[in-house]
Parts: structure tokens; C-alpha cells; sequence
């Protein structure tokens, strides 16, 4: 069968084209009852918009954009479908890009973004970011970006964040409390505010409660290189009490070394880390981690969008709390 036009709908129901349509958006000025006929014809003629009109008159879409620096990676995975869950309800579909961690592309992301119409972007940044311009225009465009994980150190924007000082605060903290005093710390890339953060917090919590605390802080940038570093520091003798890691790669790739080592956990050395959750579960004894949840965070960015296309007024920034979950590996 044909779809049914809304000339088709008006004739039959001996209404205007115009009060359809508004019917058809739920507009509060048509009646309930000829909202519900509306409605219903609608669904027995299987009338469906015109999308493509939609789009060209009002430069919007019902697509959300999301960019992550790469999808091979579970807490944007889990950040990614819980987005996605949460805009389905809302009558939006996503979009899913990845930067790969490099700028042409990044910008390359954005400008398809853009060419889409997409109502609303979800984005974390990529390491090579420096210049905010491919954003502001987006926001000039009528657009709105929020960001998460990955966010900008200035200006002002709309941010969706782990409690990433609070994290690294709470794994400095149970170290001290397990009366560690050699420790190897790993963070991501210098460069990303994420690991700003996190380091700063971590090594003001030493300095503030266990100044005599020895700290080796090491900055990997992936699985292959912290199994590296690790390898490298602990073949050279370092007697390390514990190894933190800042996230789920950097934990993998430390794992990987402390298992050729042939070194016991806890016995040995001690492990902690901060983590989407999934990967501390997966060795034993499970690893004592800093839970920050893809999946939370990614309700959490959904549900602030939706509010801003609402209209509704949403914060500046906003944190997502972070939770110790012990294992057995301190």
C-alpha cells in the first residue's frame, strides 16, 4: 500500500491540512479526541512523514551524532549503547563516528556531522585537538555539542564527566590505607585533560596524607606500550608495592607483564586501577579498581541532551560520581 499524504488525512476527516499536521505533533492546541482520530487513520493508512522535507525546512534531523577518538574500546562501547537506548525512547536514531585520535579526521567527522544535520552531538575529544573552531561553528549552527570523557580545559561548554579527581583521589587513598610506599603509577597521554586530572589529584593526595610515599609516574599510551614500560621497569629491578593504572588499556597491558613475570597478585606486587568495570573482573583475584561506568555516563550525556533540545536549562558541567569496588589484588 502507498503511504497516505496529509491531504489524504485531511479530506477524510473533514479537517485542515494544518491541524493534521499539528495533531500529528501531539500540538496542544487540537483536542485530545481529534489528536486521537488523527492518529489513528494515520496508523490504518500507514502515513509516515516526509523526513527529507522535515530536515530541508527546519535544518534539523531526528539523528544524534556521537564521535569517540576509537570504538574498539569497551567503555565507549557501553557509552555508545547506552546513548543510543536512551535516544530510541526519544524518537532519535544515532550516528557513530571515530576520530581515531587524529585531527583531519576528527574535523572530517565534524564536517559530515554538520553536512547531516544532526540535531545534537555527543563528543569526546581527540589527543591531536587544539583548536575548538570545528565546534563553536556546530554551535553556531544551531547545533548543541556536549562533551564527555575527553573534554575541553576552557570555554564554554557543555560537559558530561567521571569524577576523574575524585577518582584518582580514592585509588591514591586505598593505596596509603594498604600502607603502600613504592609506588608505579601509569597514565594516558600527557596531552588530555583526562590524565591532567587524574595525575594532579593523585599526586596531591600522596602529598597531602603519605609525603613519603615514593611515586615512579609514567605516561603509556596504549596495551602494547604500559606491558612494555612495565616489563622494561621491573626486569630492571624496581621494587615496586603496587602498580596503579589509569585506565582499562593501560591495565591490560600491565597484566600482560606482571603474568611473564610470573609475579602472584597480591603477594607479590599490588595491583589497582580505574575502570569501566568489565576487565578487573576478568583476572584473578579480581582487581581492586575505581569504577567510572561507560554506561552511566552515557545515560547521564543522553539524558542532558534530551533536556537541551527540550529547551530545558541543563548545567554547565556535570559529574558522574565514582565508586571503589574491592577486589583481591592489594
Amino acid at each position: 500500500m502507498q503511504h497516505s499524504t496529509l491531504k489524504k488525512l485531511s479530506e477524510t476527516l473533514g479537517i485542515s491540512i494544518s491541524t493534521v499536521s499539528r495533531a500529528l505533533k501531539g500540538h496542544p492546541d487540537v483536542s485530545e479526541i481529534t489528536r486521537s482520530k488523527v492518529k489513528d487513520l494515520a496508523e490504518a493508512l500507514e502515513y509516515e512523514p516526509n523526513n527529507n522535507a522535515v530536515e530541508l525546512r527546519t535544518r534539523k534531523s531526528n539523528i544524534l551524532g556521537i564521535m569517540v577518538p576509537v570504538l574498539d574500546n569497551f567503555f565507549y562501547d557501553t557509552f555508545i549503547a547506552a546513548v543510543e537506548e536512551e535516544a530510541r525512547i526519544h524518537g532519535y536514531s544515532v550516528l557513530i563516528m571515530q576520530s581515531r585520535d587524529q585531527l583531519q579526521i576528527e574535523n572530517s567527522c565534524l564536517q559530515l556531522f554538520r553536512k547531516k544535520m544532526v540535531t545534537g552531538l555527543l563528543a569526546s575529544l581527540s589527543v591531536e585537538i587544539e583548536d575548538m573552531t570545528p565546534f563553536k561553528k556546530l554551535k553556531e549552527a544551531g547545533i548543541p555539542v556536549i562533551f564527555f570523557d575527553r573534554v575541553p580545559t576552557a570555554g564554554d561548554y557543555y560537559k558530561v564527566c567521571q569524577s576523574d579527581a575524585k577518582a584518582a583521589s580514592m585509588a591514591a587513598e586505598t593505596i596509603i590505607k594498604k600502607n603502600k610506599k613504592k609506588v608505579l603509577a601509569l597514565f594516558g597521554h600527557p596531552h588530555l585533560s583526562i590524565t591532567q586530572t587524574r595525575c594532579a589529584s593523585f599526586k596531591e593526595t600522596f602529598k597531602a596524607l603519605s609525603p613519603s610515599t615514593e611515586l615512579d609516574i609514567y605516561y603509556p599510551e596504549s596495551i602494547a606500550e604500559s606491558e612494555k614500560l612495565v616489563l622494561a621497569l621491573l626486569k630492571d629491578g624496581r621494587d615496586y608495592d603496587v602498580i596503579f593504572g589509569m585506565g582499562d588499556l593501560i591495565l591490560i597491558g600491565l597484566m600482560h607483564a606482571i603474568h611473564q613475570l610470573d609475579l602472584r597478585v597480591p603477594e607479590d606486587i599490588g595491583i589497582i586501577s580505574i575502570s569501566n568495570g568489565l576487565i578487573p573482573t576478568l583476572y584473578k583475584p579480581k582487581i581492586t579498581h575505581i569504577e567510572t561506568s561507560g554506561n552511566k555516563l552515557g545515560k547521564l550525556a543522553a539524558s542532558q541532551m534530551i533536556a537541551c533540545l527540550q529547551q530545558q536549562t541543563i548545567a554547565e558541567e556535570v559529574f558522574l560520581e565514582s565508586v571503589l569496588i574491592e577486589g583481591g589484588s592489594l
